[in-house]
């Protein structure tokens, strides 16, 4: 029996840190998942730190081979869809994701993190995020709206027992910055024409536009997937953090590719008003498949 991080499943956390490293010596790659997979949560009286630890799919698969799922690769190349629109490849080789209950102590634990792994591997990409009116984004809707329950959200998002990589998850991680000016400067119908769902409570439209973004990610169509997105940014520069765990990568590409313009030729019409920063996969290996790269 593989059991799942806990932190994919971790509702409800306040404060969170998205770390994403890169070796600086490819030679040495089982010895910084060994430091990685080192890395202990702090426990204290008043809160403490879940941690998601995820690798490059390619990375992983050289240092453990037979826990790697076939045909699982990184975010290696950027997506070109209709319109010019493209959807950048930052893939980095490991993601330490932290989250808590308060800020300060993500905030220390994330040092500590960067600090013990300096001589390793560089700090790529850092970004923190917090719930915005308990399951709103930026935009001012409801977030998830279709996510599976956490009764099912095991099915949808880890590989079964038997199957190499057991336990585990592939996790798409996108920074996707809003253009708020225009965003704000459109009306309420129309943004959720846009959406696909009311903005109140988050309603689907019986007649939603081909180009909505419910109608570009369909569930029923590409398959379920795991949500975790947060907010991320300042009062004039801010966005979502898309953190999507699936069984399946290709419930992923697809839906990325949907939204691009690439499966039907209809792009996503909610891509006008936000821009993506980052792209990367990772593959979030079982607690198990952590524990045998710890040092003794």
């Amino acid at each position: 029996m593989y059991t799942p991080q806990a932190g994919i499943f971790a509702l409800g956390t306040s404060s969170h840190a998205y770390l994403e490293f890169d070796i600086l010596d490819a030679k040495k790659r089982k010895e910084l998942a060994s430091a990685i997979c080192a890395i202990r949560e702090p426990r204290t009286t008043t809160g403490g730190v879940n941690l998601v630890i995820g690798f490059r799919p390619e990375f992983w698969r050289d240092i453990v081979p037979d826990d790697a799922p076939a045909g699982v690769e990184g975010f290696n190349k950027e997506i070109h869809g209709t319109e010019g629109f493209v959807m950048p490849s930052t893939q980095h080789d490991a993601l330490v994701w932290l989250s808590g209950s308060a800020y300060d102590v993500i905030f220390d634990m994330a040092r500590s993190v960067v600090h013990d792994l300096r001589s390793q591997a560089s700090l790529g990409e850092e970004t923190s995020s917090w719930p915005y009116r308990h399951d709103r984004d930026l935009t001012g809707f409801i977030d998830g709206s279709e996510n599976p329950t956490l009764l099912d959200a095991g099915i949808a998002a880890l590989f079964p027992e038997g199957a190499p990589g057991a336990g585990g998850s592939v996790l798409l991680l996108q920074k996707w910055k809003h253009r708020v000016a225009e965003w704000e400067a459109v009306p309420v119908d129309q943004q959720e024409r846009i959406m696909g769902r009311t903005k109140l409570d988050s309603t689907e439209l019986e007649n939603k536009p081909a180009d909505s973004h419910v109608a570009r990610t369909d569930q029923d169509e590409f398959g379920n997937i795991f949500r975790r997105n947060m907010p991320y940014g300042s009062i004039d520069d801010h966005g979502t953090m898309f953190v999507g765990f699936s069984s399946d990568q290709k419930r992923l590409s697809r839906m990325l590719e949907s939204m691009a313009g690439l499966v039907t030729g209809t792009r996503d019409a909610l891509t006008r008003f936000t821009q993506p920063l980052t792209g990367a996969y990772y593959f979030v290996p079982s607690v198990e498949s952590l524990r045998r790269l710890r040092p003794d």
